[in-house]
């Protein structure tokens, strides 16, 4: 079913592949097979690190194209050759992007062929990552990252598994299949296309005093990445932002709050014009009752704080008449089934987004998995880079939301069907 609904999405795409230098570059091999059998055209440029892995004659046997590697071919560069290319492309998929190529496409160089055209190219760029685990979760890596992410590049993985060395973790190339599949559903028919969604992310601050705040850690990267991935399935997407230092998706429209309050008002404001909403924000559940003037000061004892309940949100949106689909986040660290249960029926969600916080997990994590429930069973979304999740949730959200949509529609029809027959039965009664 992956591989059909690929197919949809691209035949007829020219797809420009870049291949840069690791081992996983033997994978680009079946990848190119792969585009072919999905129906894209496909043209390979290599680094000339990657030419070292596999040689050009590979890539140019398995996509019936010549094979470019350097900016002085003076074969093709007579023609511009490179500039070329870069009209050509629809889609520029990079698989693998060492960190070395990330770092360099996110600071714009331009000295090799790969880098050139990228910068020359409006099309569209994936990049599919794969690096050591210690490499990936650099700091470094990820500014990187988050740059190309804000400039509306989109990340495909990387993976979690073993790696060519002795060991395992997060920064393995996804599998050419995996490829394949989120490629297909960028392309595919968009499953929200006109649809509003908004979404609510990242913790909620509380003031005690000027200086000091109670808050939580949540870095909003779920919220954030679920509103890029509503965006990519055709929706118009609002986010409301807790404080958080993360760039705005490319094409969701963005309001920043602080605290609890703060974030009720700006999701009510626009959840009645909203479709769908989706509350992965972790909103703080209490407030001081006082917020001090001035800074407190240290009396050489214990400070006691009088806390105030928040405003339930999520439980608010639910009760709108009418309401759009309600999508919730439970965030546990024990019994996490059970608490995400009650929370969907005691809040009369639509759905619940439920995962383990803690030892490295959820909050600050760059990975996450997730339990969907919803009142006709559970799902399992196995753990991912949370943008990878994100697409997955979002596909189940669009799946769900239109089974509703139609069963609403269904009954609408059967209602109207009867009333002309009860209308015709009025005047009757009135004619006699």
């Amino acid at each position: 079913m992956a591989q059909f609904e690929a197919r949809n999405g691209l035949a007829g795409l020219r797809v420009l592949l870049g291949v840069s230098g690791g081992i996983a570059a033997y994978k680009a091999c079946e990848l190119v097979r792969r585009l072919r059998d999905a129906g894209a055209e496909v043209r390979v440029v290599l680094t000339e690190n990657a030419a070292r892995f596999v040689t050009p004659l590979t890539f140019q046997a398995l996509s019936g194209q010549p094979v470019r590697s350097g900016l002085w071919d003076e074969a093709a560069e007579a023609a511009m050759g490179h500039l070329e290319l870069a009209h050509w492309a629809q889609r520029i998929v990079i698989a693998p992007a060492s960190a070395d190529l990330v770092a360099r496409l996110a600071h714009g160089f331009a000295d090799d062929l790969l880098s050139t055209l990228c910068l020359a190219s409006d099309a569209p760029l994936a990049i599919a990552p794969a690096m050591n685990l210690r490499m990936w979760a650099h700091a470094a890596t990820q500014a990187n990252v988050a740059t190309l992410r804000g400039r509306g590049a989109v990340f495909l993985g990387p993976g979690e598994g073993r790696m060519a060395e002795p060991e395992s973790g997060l920064g393995r190339l996804l599998e050419p299949h995996e490829i394949i599949a989120e490629l297909g559903a960028l392309h595919g028919p968009k499953a929200l296309t006109g649809k509003r969604v908004l979404v609510s992310a990242g913790p909620t601050y509380e003031d005690i005093d000027p200086v000091r705040f109670i808050g939580n850690r949540s870095s909003g990267r779920m919220g954030f990445a679920v509103a890029q991935a509503a965006m990519e399935q055709g929706a118009r997407v609002e986010l409301v932002a807790g404080p958080v230092h993360l760039p705005t998706p490319a094409g969701v429209a963005r309001v920043d709050v602080r605290s609890a309050r703060d974030m009720r008002e700006a999701v009510l404001a626009r959840a009645p014009h909203s479709d769908i909403y989706v509350g992965a924000a972790a909103v703080g559940d209490f407030r001081p009752h006082e917020v001090a003037a001035h800074k407190l000061k240290k009396t050489g004892g214990a400070l006691t704080l009088s806390l105030n309940e928040n405003p339930d949100i999520l439980a608010a949106v639910a009760a709108l008449k009418p309401r759009p689909y309600v999508v919730g986040f439970a965030a546990e660290t024990q019994n996490i089934e059970g608490y995400a249960r009650a929370k969907l029926e005691r809040k009369k969600l639509d759905l619940i987004a439920a995962n383990k916080v803690g030892e490295g997990e959820g909050f600050d994590a760059c990975q996450n998995e997730i339990l969907l429930i919803s009142r006709d069973g559970a799902e399992r979304l196995a753990r991912a880079d949370k943008l990878a999740l994100a697409r997955q949730l979002v596909a189940r959200i669009a799946e769900k939301y239109a089974n509703r949509e139609s069963e609403i529609g269904s009954g609408k029809a059967s209602v109207r069907k009867r009333l002309p027959a009860r209308a015709s039965g009025r005047t009757r009664a009135r004619a006699k």
